[in-house]
């Protein structure tokens, strides 16, 4: 038996190192990573081409099996689809085609079944004009007359528009509605009016959705366009910006009446004070904000928290990856762009990082091809914070060519034929690809699905990467997914350097576990020979390969020298030393306590 001095020295030990662990605890957003679902596209579960929330719960398993902590869904709510739900003509209920909220209560349900968080899409800049809140603003209903932003025509002119403000999409962002007999603000199509944020009674109107789902369970909402709530009083005309020739082109003015108004900002503020309230008033789990908007760094930066410590969005979407990157970019740029993201991250705050969505080219295609599939995995998984991943780039899908004929995307199918690729949004969108059954496993419907599928879904799909006794895009993702549960990737430090000529080189380190990760990325088109001691000293003379590129020659297990690591073009491959897999905190704390219970008793 120990003596009394033995038991209370391990005792007390024990608490401190217990309370240690439990004050360095992350909230369980901190270390998440997000898949991001487009219903549509995902899975259809009644026949009819289009994907719906019964397919998605469908496939829960599937998410939990490929490690995220959650999903969010692009708009699920009742809408004309002027813009595939993003023009909303109810806030607080289920779209048709999508199902119905007994089927949406069942899929939060399951998800919570599998610890797998729901995040919503918000959109609070504007309604749908079919929307209850615009049929009363047009009629100037009592309470509704300044829902949205209205003005008169320009003065001395019988129909002119206010001023020479263009939607991002194409043309005036003023349209005429002859029941009020003024002009109503729209920033993207004519059929999505702006709401009028300056009016208190809208402010609230807002909240009130967010408490809805709130309510619902719900663990959080990624908002969209958010640089577009507020303009400036008055409505001056916008400066042109020398950018395009065309008036009605959103690059011919300079926005600075019309984006990153500073009330936006606090708008973010006053939703996160909302969901942080919500949270102690019902005793829950941190509910969250994942902002989107595509502003410079310096604007983007304002919403982590202002000089008071005023706390904002957790996740203001960072798309430097999306941005910045393409298929000419070498291991610099890589470096430079990922620098320039963490450098703006204010102390105690989390860095995220986002691959692709809805709205833009796959990685496939934007970065060059399959061969750099497994590049950008290894690049966004190896980086500390969040991850978010759309849906498909698990298994490098890539962009489908889809013809006039096909087009469904509204902001496409208001061009020419000649044009409408410019525009499309439609290639990103396209089914998911689980089997080589018809229809790739998507719908069982007679009919086409509402896109047509990759050509090459028969090979790439999700079935093939799972079952292939050779390595697949699937199974280096899985592979590293599992590898983010460790901690040296929640706790450990990160440094990144060019190696050679063209390899991006990122370092994970955690010394109290002796452990460290090393990603090597060979983003040119020749053979490189590496030093990885040259990206940390303290690395062994021999390294074990943990996870590789499919088109890696090096095996999981096998060992190489640390100073000459020959790479082939486009491959890539994370290595560690020796020691022990790092435990993630709640089996350290587990294994702490049993420790105290061992030395006590024994």
């Amino acid at each position: 038996m120990l003596s009394a001095f033995s038991m209370g020295f391990y005792y007390w030990m024990a608490l401190l190192t217990i309370g240690s662990l439990v004050s360095a605890q992350k909230d369980w957003w901190e270390t998440a990573s997000f898949y991001q679902i487009y219903p549509r596209s995902f899975q259809d579960s009644n026949g009819d081409g289009i994907g719906d929330l019964n397919g998605i719960t469908s496939r829960l398993q599937y998410l939990k099996s490929l490690g995220v902590t959650g999903f969010w869904l692009s708009p699920i709510y009742p809408s004309p689809m002027a813009d595939f739900g993003y023009d909303i003509s109810s806030f607080t209920d289920i779209h048709p085609s999508f199902g119905t909220m007994a089927d949406f209560k069942r899929l939060v349900e399951e998800a919570k079944k599998l610890q797998l968080r729901v995040i919503l899409d918000f959109v609070p800049n504007h309604s749908s004009d079919e929307h209850e809140w615009f049929r009363k603003s047009a009629k100037r209903e009592s309470g509704y007359e300044d829902f949205y932003v209205w003005q008169d025509a320009k003065p001395g002119t019988d129909r002119d528009p206010p001023n020479n403000w263009v939607a991002a999409w194409y043309g005036s962002a003023w349209e005429w509605n002859d029941e009020r007999q003024q002009f109503y603000l729209h920033q993207f199509h004519k059929k999505q009016p702006d709401l009028n944020y300056r009016n208190p009674a809208v402010v609230q109107a807002m909240k009130n959705v967010l408490l809805f789902w709130l309510d619902l369970g719900v663990d959080g909402f990624r908002v969209d366009a958010v640089p577009w709530l507020f303009e400036t009083v008055g409505f001056p005309d916008e400066p042109i910006s020398g950018q395009s020739n065309d008036p009605l082109s959103q690059n011919y003015l300079s926005h600075i009446y019309t984006l990153d108004q500073p009330e936006t900002v606090d708008m973010v503020y006053q939703w996160r004070e909302l969901l942080d309230e919500y949270k102690r008033k019902y005793n829950t789990t941190t509910k969250i904000l994942m902002t989107e908007a595509w502003s410079s760094l310096d604007v983007v930066k304002t919403y982590f928290n202002d000089s008071n410590n005023r706390q904002g969005s957790q996740m203001p979407f960072n798309f430097q990856l999306i941005t910045r990157l393409d298929s000419n970019s070498k291991a610099i740029d890589f470096k430079t762009v990922i620098d320039s993201w963490l450098d703006i991250i204010p102390a105690g705050h989390t860095p995220n990082w986002v691959l692709g969505n809805h709205d833009k080219r796959r990685v496939s295609s934007r970065m060059g091809g399959d061969h750099m599939v497994d590049i950008m995995a290894m690049i966004e998984l190896t980086l500390p914070g969040i991850t978010v991943t759309y849906q498909g780039e698990e298994i490098g899908m890539h962009d489908v060519d889809i013809s006039w004929a096909d087009t469904q995307d509204p902001a496409a199918c208001q061009l020419t034929e000649e044009t409408y690729q410019q525009g499309t949004r439609d290639p990103a969108r396209t089914p998911f690809q689980w089997d080589n059954t018809p229809n790739a496993g998507f719908t069982n419907a007679s009919v086409k699905p509402w896109l047509p599928l990759a050509t090459d879904y028969p090979l790439l799909n999700v079935k093939v990467q799972q079952e292939t006794t050779e390595n697949s895009h699937l199974k280096v993702f899985k592979e590293l997914m599992n590898l983010r549960g460790t901690k040296t990737f929640v706790w450990g430090s990160f440094n990144s350097m060019v190696l050679g000529t063209n390899v991006y080189a990122l370092a994970r380190s955690f010394p109290n576990d002796k452990r460290t990760y090393v990603a090597l990325t060979n983003i040119g088109i020749t053979v490189e020979t590496i030093d990885a001691t040259k990206l940390d000293s303290s690395l062994p003379n021999d390294l074990v390969v943990r996870v590789v590129s499919v088109s890696s020659k090096y095996a999981p297990g096998e060992t190489v020298t640390a100073n000459s690591i020959q790479l082939q073009p486009y491959e890539a491959v994370l290595l560690s030393n020796g020691g022990t897999l790092a435990l993630a905190p709640r089996f350290a704390l587990f294994a702490c306590f049993m420790l105290v219970v061992f030395k006590l008793f024994n």
